[in-house]
């Protein structure tokens, strides 16, 4: 497997008439250049983690996530980077036939076990292997670890250049880490992946351990919750593409291209504004799609 290269990482200007007519510069972060399967922010939220467990000499990495998790695929890729053995506790029962997402997990050589939702609500660990010499990363590399890891991001490009940056919130790990990484008073966008998340400001203050005097949650565009979607994402994910070449997947960075986009729209950027939208990888979730739903 190819290693993770940072090297790759650009920024790339979007050159569409909607943000000339409103006189505005959108730039894209592409952290998604950088692993097919370690991809975008999932690095940058794994990294001290994992020099963590090897620091502790632990040789097996345990994690949580969905059947489509970005995290799930991108921990087992990184444990096979890195030497580690990798086990991965799955929300829902197993289904006949593995997810693709899984199946590369599997591949990769991390061990599945499936919990019931109730059981994984209390990340309960499946008793043939509680209580061994695990190291436990949380589900989406929340803590404070993924914050120091994601609070790495922002030196990839100059904070000084723009006036806001967007990105997606999950957890709000990749937030708390921006918010401590960039120190500034650039604006922080986040926009929510989660219906009802009213949680989400109060996680990524407790994360950040500072001011979030620059935060701006925004919970309009989730298209129906976490990794729902509607045929106008879907459009706009094929217009995306066919207009600047750059794939997005519908659980995360699509709602947030979608976001910018109407949100520029509606003036909500002042004239003048420079943007800097991160690209937080992790493409596998498209998978899921139809064949053809997609021209990417």
């Amino acid at each position: 497997m190819q290693e993770t290269d940072l090297h790759l990482i650009t920024t790339d200007r979007l050159y569409l008439p909607l943000f000339t007519e409103k006189n505005i510069e959108v730039d894209i972060l592409r952290l998604d250049k950088i692993h097919p399967f370690v991809s975008g922010n999932k690095w940058f939220k794994l990294r001290y983690y994992l020099e963590a467990a090897r620091t502790e000499g632990r040789k097996t990495i345990l994690t949580f996530g969905g059947a489509w998790s970005n995290h799930i695929i991108a921990t087992a890729a990184a444990c096979q980077l890195n030497g580690f053995n990798s086990i991965g506790i799955i929300r829902g029962e197993e289904a006949a036939e593995l997810s693709p997402v899984l199946q590369q997990a599997k591949e990769m050589g991390m061990c599945l076990y499936f919990l019931n939702r109730e059981d994984y609500t209390h990340k309960k660990i499946p008793g043939m292997i509680a209580g061994n010499d695990h190291y436990i990363i949380p589900e989406g590399g929340y803590g404070i670890k993924g914050v120091e890891g994601a609070a790495t991001i922002p030196g990839y490009f100059t904070t000084n250049d723009y006036t806001h940056i967007c990105c997606a919130a999950g957890t709000g790990t990749m937030t708390a880490g921006l918010l401590q990484g960039v120190n500034s008073p650039t604006a922080i966008i986040a926009i929510s992946v989660l219906k009802n998340h009213t949680g989400l400001e109060k996680n990524i203050t407790d994360l950040s351990r500072g001011t979030v005097a620059s935060l701006q949650v925004i919970h309009d565009y989730h298209f129906g919750g976490y990794a729902k979607y509607k045929p106008e994402l879907t459009g706009f994910m094929n217009d995306f593409f066919s207009q600047t070449g750059i794939p997005s997947d519908f659980v995360y960075t699509a709602k947030t291209f979608f976001a910018v986009n109407d949100l520029a729209q509606k003036n909500f950027f002042a004239a003048g504004s420079r943007l800097l939208v991160i690209h937080s990888g992790g493409l596998q979730g498209n998978a899921s799609f139809k064949k053809g739903t997609l021209i990417f």
